[in-house]
């Protein structure tokens, strides 16, 4: 199965988010997706089939638990094929990192140009004659 095939569907891409957190026993996932998506024990059995069957993740006996766990290869080659589309985000993101910053610049500023226009008059004077005869 196709890696966007098995990312196609909500429930194991809800799989997929869960165990990104860490590993976790298959009741635990069932649990979860059986109160988020109202699907039965066996439907949630099969999605943990397919997502490690396709390599999506990858289970351990643990006494009667078996534990589940994100298989990273499978998500490198996704993050791969994506590379090509990225320079349609990135430039975005970057416009708006700068004006993010050049926002923060002017919040920072007009903070400073308030502070400066609420020191009282007495306050500037004694700063500007220690200036004075600092030179």
């Amino acid at each position: 199965m196709h890696a966007f095939d098995v990312l196609g569907d909500p429930v194991r891409r809800r799989i997929l988010e869960l165990l990104a957190d860490g590993e976790q026993a298959a009741g635990a996932v069932s649990e979860v997706i059986r109160a988020e998506f109202g699907i039965s024990p066996p439907a949630v059995s099969q999605h943990l089939r397919v997502l490690r069957e396709s390599g999506f993740v990858t289970v351990r006996p643990d006494g009667t638990r078996r534990l589940y766990a994100v298989e990273a290869a499978p998500l490198q080659e996704v993050d791969i094929w994506l590379e090509r589309f990225r320079q349609y985000w990135s430039q975005r993101l970057d416009a708006l990192a700068t004006e993010l910053a050049r926002g923060k610049r002017q919040r920072r500023q007009q903070h400073d140009n308030h502070r400066n226009a609420a020191e009282s008059p007495d306050r500037r004077r004694a700063a500007e004659s220690d200036s004075e005869e600092s030179t």
